[in-house]
């Protein structure tokens, strides 16, 4: 597995590189958002720490950039932790936000976490032939490899955004809270606001939807939460 660490503050990136390389990753380093997006560009890496604050180019921005020709999870690293920040992150296309000062191992936690995910089909062999092939409303998710057509089109779907899509059609008709999504999707023990995930269904619906401004296929439960249309 191959990570790309991306901080202005090179003693943290060094000791990032230190742990995650005693974990077995290939970890590679660059100090600016403009360097990042260029080595992104280049493709190879199975995850992304960046940092959001730094000169010139900050993290949102190289995050955006990055997010135009890449679906590659992203781990969104800053100091700042009011949630108006976070949901700028989740905005920008990040899958996940820690905040300094960390635990690593919390850090290595949740990168597990997303490589698990962005990985989930390969860790389940055998089942039925065509079992990963889900299609609902013109929506088509292959399972093994994350990949997904709208009307046999290709789209580009991030980890998360593939997990949301992945859960909905596979229990059409069942209705998922807000608190329920988190700890299905994103972990039992992650600690963001429920607000994370209205983000997400609205990026969803972008994508997935012929008109997102009148959802078909991701409908809105009021004082609920969300489910596929059956």
């Amino acid at each position: 597995m191959k990570i790309l660490v991306v901080d202005d503050e090179k003693l943290l990136v060094k000791g990032i590189k230190f742990n995650l390389e005693n974990e077995g990753y290939t970890v590679e380093c660059c100090y600016d958002g403009a360097t990042a997006v260029q080595m992104a560009a280049q493709g190879g890496y199975d995850l992304i720490i960046l940092d959001l604050m730094m000169p010139g180019l900050d993290g949102l921005e190289a995050c955006q950039r990055i997010r135009q020709t890449s679906t590659v999870p992203i781990i969104m690293l800053t100091a700042k932790s009011e949630d108006a920040d976070k949901l700028l992150g989740f905005e920008s296309g990040a899958d996940d936000y820690i905040t300094k000062p960390f635990n690593i191992l919390e850090l290595k936690a949740r990168i597990r976490a997303l490589l698990r995910r962005a990985g989930i089909a390969a860790a389940q062999p055998g089942g039925q032939a065509g079992a990963h092939i889900l299609e609902h409303g013109g929506v088509k998710l292959d399972t093994e490899k994350r990949t997904a057509y709208k009307h046999g089109k290709s789209i580009d779907l991030t980890a998360r955004e593939f997990d949301l899509a992945e859960l909905f059609m596979r229990s059409p008709g069942r209705v998922f809270s807000r608190d329920s999504l988190l700890d299905l999707v994103w972990g039992y023990d992650y600690q963001g606001d429920a607000r994370t995930v209205d983000v997400h269904i609205r990026r969803l619906r972008e994508k997935l939807e012929d008109n997102p401004a009148a959802p078909s296929l991701i409908i809105t439960k009021w004082g609920v939460g969300y489910y596929l249309a059956e």
